[in-house]
């Protein structure tokens, strides 16, 4: 593996545990007082902090799955370099794109 690609997934690895950390605490908390989808909505709208949030945890959590299935299809398909990194780069915008936007409705609806 290149070691500046495993610089990044540690890196992201770092920023994603204690935002995974926080959200399960989110998720118990909001399932302990009983608040329905519509509550949370509400909770979220207009938020510019849980915008950030999400943001932060979407774009690390894109870069970290990025570099891990780079990894996996460098070992385990026959695809060639380029075609593997682009590959890797579709799933990473991909990953990025559909995370953004469901903070984007989570944040603006």
């Amino acid at each position: 593996m290149n070691v500046q690609l495993y610089i990044w997934q540690r890196l992201t690895a770092a920023v994603i545990a204690p935002l995974v950390l926080v959200h399960l605490i989110v998720i118990f908390y909001a399932t302990h007082k009983g608040l329905s989808a519509a509550d949370i909505l509400a909770r979220t709208h207009g938020s510019s902090a849980w915008a950030l949030f999400y943001g932060v945890f979407v774009a690390a959590i894109a870069v970290h799955a990025s570099i891990g299935i780079r990894t996996v299809l460098s070992e385990w398909s026959p695809l060639g370099a380029r075609q593997r990194d682009l590959v890797v780069i579709f799933f990473g915008l991909l990953l990025a794109t559909l995370g953004l936007r469901a903070v984007a409705v989570v944040v603006l609806s």
